[in-house]
């Protein structure tokens, strides 16, 4: 909202502003409430997101106008609030301790504050609380003033400011505003300045924003970029994936970052020597361009000005095509205005499209469309388009902003007579296109500038808004790239979504185009907030765990290693190394506490303590305990790592709250001894699976038919896997014990959760290809799931009961179960975040990283996750094994030949294993995996794939282990 500023503050933070920072607020206020405790998010925007005028088109402005100062500042004269229908209090509390406001800016906040209530009125939400004299934490934070803001400087970091928040208005789930006090202040995670119009608009905003420790989404500097339709014209211009307008464009004294050259056949730029004396020059020049075939059907010309200066001015006069001499008097008119870095552009007025096409029945009079497209930086920086709304108007008249009631684009379409499904998709993929390639032209733009180019190191854009008009080329519709916002359409999409607010509410209310931008505030705002944290690692991994070196180094975070083999590759690559040996367990807790003891005395300033594997996590919960550090108490690592006990242990939880965990817990039986194995077969029918008690990677795991069966097996691991060194990492320090449980039909499913505090933040799912038995090696895999959404909630709640059930309140967890005919069956719990593929998976697919989630948790900070993630596609996988395809993975299939295609994007690899040996007893050596926009085009392209790598074969049917995914 104008003037209004959205920010992230001490333990995550994230901000937003203008009228759609109400709706923004309303729609992202679920994941507001999954910030950890503390976080602050703060919106900050003087001038609002939206720049486009409210009142009339008007034509081009020829007489000077002087600078407008605007809001936060300026002399713009006092606002009023009589616009502003409404019944909420206005007897709050809105002055800053330490910070008193003058008449005018105290005015401007007040006018704020009835905005926001009006934002919320409008969405059906309660009105703002005042609790500022017994504030509560609150997560996501709208400041309405600057005073409510102060840099202070960074130490060690010169020239950096970082910027804390004494008052703001803070968002809640279910809709809840409170205005709350913060004393002391609360440190900024993350800050969305908006940034309006001129030297008054925004100068504040643009001040708080530069230069800051903090992510920010925006900056006066990156703003101004933005704002110059010429450079972004060009740039949108050299993507082959987005239509401009034809334009020729008069530049004096053009920005360096203007790029030379014309940038397609419908785009030429001209640079003058002056403003005057250029007559003949600009008359040649129109005339050219004016006959120039790349007008195509044009009729009209637009002609207006460029630059941040004229962001926001109606400075439009609309000729025709034909006319020749009022265009060129117009420009000559023009370019008296400009000064440095200025231009002013001649733009083909594009015809709005035919629709219904030729020879269709006219429906009623001839409309013409604007979309507003939002798109959102997401995970490794990619674009993805958030919504697209438009707006329909009649095609003699240009089409603004504010001046129509948005709609879908279906609606859209079919008001003007397009209803067929398939050509609506279609103009919805090219929209999705356009959109995502301007961000992309954007970001590669940014990435170029050197931090003071960008307003400061954290400086991002975050989103954009792209404004698109429908037009035609031959039967096909194409939107045409008019220009880029900084909020109208994100505030277009508001308005939409406002229209299932209560007392009505759709499915509708769901999408919010917020969505994905809110993710990328809460994700950079959790990297500030972790960016130097210390951490001490138990147990270091194989080959499989490199990636956990690379994401720390990217994330900033200092760890600290405890691992037994002294020549392990990671010890060169942490703060500092303790050697020591994990592997024999039975000495856990007498090596917790002399490894307290070495912690302490190198004088290590712990933040927090974690493990990942499976080996060392008990260890992990008792050095926790002696060091004071958060994470799951022992007796419930004890009690997950032990698998009879966890099914044991939950078969007795059958009081209430109902559903118990003993729903999903299956009987068992564990086996020291051959007398053991003679009392299970009595007890737990048959057939049933035998596994290592403390077991990891299924190797042991077997199926048993019968109690000759169940004999021969215990004998043959009691034999062959003694001890560590009979097969290192798979949990052998613990000992060889096993147990024997019922075998239940169904398919097999990887549930990874997210607890803190014992609440449920996130859970990703996945569907495992059915095993080759008897052996359980997984085979194949499948993200997301494709289970009906209903199944898939049971098994969410089941991994989440059953881990509660075991009092494990805090971590990230893996949870294998089954879904049978009765529902989700228990297999085991992984107490760590899960192996193999899963973690670069749900970061490929879902942007979240287990790894980020499970250090904030060990740090005691609740990660920022959304509260129902969206997937970007699909992901189908197969297990490489090496009994199975040495010959191919010395060939065809070389660890060489799949990273070139995983390097090309044809396939996704995950290496679990460095060395080609067989074994009796195996793990996987690799996964491949290929993605596709459904899970049947992954799952055909990964089956072509496996048939020419040599990993399909008769002893490996790829097609059966796939067939669960069709």
């Amino acid at each position: 909202m104008a003037g209004a500023r959205l920010l992230c503050g001490s333990d995550t933070a994230a901000a937003v502003c203008r009228p759609c920072a109400g709706r923004l607020a309303a729609s992202g206020v679920k994941q507001a409430g999954t910030l950890s405790p503390g976080a602050k998010v703060r919106l900050a925007r003087p001038g609002g997101l939206s720049l486009d005028p409210l009142g009339p088109e008007r034509h081009c402005p020829l007489a000077s106008k002087e600078e407008e100062e605007g809001l936060w500042g300026g002399d713009s004269g006092l606002p009023s609030t009589g616009h502003f229908p409404g019944s909420w209090r206005l007897d709050v509390d809105l002055d800053c301790r330490g910070a008193p406001e003058g008449a005018e800016a105290r005015a401007w906040t007040v006018h704020h504050y009835s905005l926001l209530q009006s934002c919320l009125q409008q969405a059906g939400l309660p009105e703002t609380q005042d609790r500022s004299q017994v504030p509560r934490t609150g997560n996501m934070l709208l400041c309405l003033s600057p005073a409510w803001l102060a840099k202070v400087p960074a130490p060690g970091r010169p020239g950096e400011a970082a910027l804390l928040v004494s008052k703001a208005v803070s968002f809640h789930p279910g809709g809840l505003t409170f205005l709350d006090d913060f004393v002391p202040p609360r440190r900024v995670t993350y800050f969305l300045a908006g940034l309006g119009l001129g030297p008054g608009w925004g100068r504040e905003a643009a001040e708080l924003a530069r230069d800051l420790t903090c992510p920010t989404g925006a900056s006066a500097e990156l703003a101004r970029l933005l704002d110059d339709r010429l450079l972004t014209r060009q740039l949108l211009a050299k993507q082959g994936a987005v239509a401009v307008p034809a334009t020729l464009a008069f530049t004096y004294k053009p920005p360096a970052l203007l790029q030379g050259g014309d940038a397609s056949p419908g785009f030429r730029v001209v640079q003058l020597n002056g403003k005057e004396g250029q007559e003949t020059l600009v008359k040649e020049e129109v005339r050219v361009f004016l006959l120039s075939q790349a007008l195509g059907d044009a009729l009209q010309v637009a002609v207006k000005l460029s630059g941040w200066r004229w962001r926001g001015r109606p400075a439009l006069c609309l000729h025709p095509r034909a006319e020749l001499g009022p265009v060129v008097d117009t420009v000559l008119t023009l370019l008296e205005k400009l000064e440095e870095e200025e231009s002013v552009l001649v733009e083909a007025m594009c015809p709005p499209a035919q629709l219904p096409f030729p020879g269709s029945p006219t429906p009623g009079p001839e409309l013409a469309l604007r979309i507003c497209a939002v798109a959102c930086r997401t995970q490794f920086d990619r674009p993805l388009l958030s919504k697209v709304v438009c707006s329909v108007g009649r095609r003699d008249q240009p089409l603004r902003h504010q001046t129509s009631l948005p709609r879908t684009l279906e609606v859209a379409l079919a008001q003007c007579g397009l209803g067929e499904a398939a050509q609506v998709a279609a103009v919805r993929r090219r929209i999705k296109t356009a959109a995502e390639a301007a961000l992309a032209a954007v970001l590669t733009l940014e990435a170029s500038l050197s931090a003071e180019q960008r307003g400061g190191p954290q400086a991002r854009t975050d989103f954009i808004c792209v404004d698109f008009a429908l037009t035609g080329a031959g039967r096909s519709l194409v939107p045409v790239a008019l220009e880029l916002n900084r909020g109208l359409c994100l505030e277009a999409c508001g308005a939409l979504e406002g229209l299932w607010a209560a007392p009505r509410r759709g499915p509708e209310a769901e999408e919010a185009a917020a969505a994905p931008l809110v993710e990328t505030m809460l994700r950079r705002s959790a990297r500030c907030l972790m960016e130097g944290k210390q951490l001490l690692v138990v147990g270091a991994g194989g080959v499989s765990k490199k990636f956990v070196w690379e994401a720390a180094r990217d994330y900033g975070l200092k760890l600290h290693l405890i691992e037994s083999d002294p020549n392990h590759f990671a010890s060169q690559l942490v703060q500092s190394f303790i050697h020591f040996d994990v592997t024999e367990h039975r000495k856990d807790e007498e090596n917790a506490r002399l490894l307290a003891g070495l912690v302490q005395a190198r004088g290590l300033q712990l933040d927090g303590c974690f493990s990942y594997w499976d080996d060392c996590l008990v260890l992990t919960a008792l050095l926790c305990q002696e060091l004071g550090l958060p994470c799951s108490p022992p007796s419930a690592m004890r009690l997950a790592k032990q698998k009879s006990h966890t099914q044991l242990h939950l078969l007795r939880r059958r009081g209430p709250p109902w559903p118990a965990p003993s729903l999903h817990a299956v009987p068992c039986y564990p086996l020291e001894s051959e007398a053991d194995v003679e009392r299970a077969v009595r007890q737990v029918p048959l057939p049933g699976v035998m596994k290592l008690e403390f077991g990891a990677g299924a190797v042991g795991v077997r199926l048993v038919e019968d109690a000759p069966q169940c004999f021969e097996h215990f004998s043959r691991i009691a034999r062959d896997l003694q001890g560590e060194a009979d097969h290192p990492g798979i949990g052998l320090g613990w000992g060889n014990a096993m147990l024997l449980m019922e075998f239940v039909e169904g398919t097999e499913h990887d549930v990874d959760v997210v607890l803190f505090g014992g609440r449920l933040l996130a859970a990703f799912v996945s569907d495992n290809g059915p095993t080759r038995l008897p052996g359980f090696t997984e085979t194949a895999a499948c993200m997301p799931t494709g289970l009906a959404s209903e199944q898939e909630a049971q098994l969410v709640q089941a991994a989440f009961r059953c881990c509660l059930g075991c009092g494990l309140l805090d971590g990230v967890f893996n949870v294998e179960l089954k879904l049978t005919g009765a529902g989700p069956r228990l297999i085991e719990i992984n107490p760590r975040m899960g192996g193999f593929y899963l973690r670069d998976w749900i970061l490929e697919l879902y942007g979240v990283d287990l790894l980020l989630a499970a250090a904030m948790v060990a740090c005691g900070l609740q990660p920022a996750l959304p509260a129902h993630p969206r997937a970007r596609g699909h992901l189908v996988g197969v297990m490489c094994l090496v009994s199975q395809h040495l010959q191919a993975l010395s060939s065809t299939a070389s660890r060489e030949a799949l990273q070139a295609l995983h390097d090309r994007g044809l396939l996704r690899l995950n290496l679990l294993e460095e060395a080609l040996v067989p074994g009796e007893y195996e793990e996987p050596y690799c996964s491949v995996a290929c993605a596709g926009p459904s899970p049947e085009e992954a799952r055909l392209r990964l089956l072509g794939l496996c048939q020419g790598l040599g990993i399909d074969g008769p002893h490996y049917p790829v097609a059966h282990f796939l067939s669960h995914f069709k």
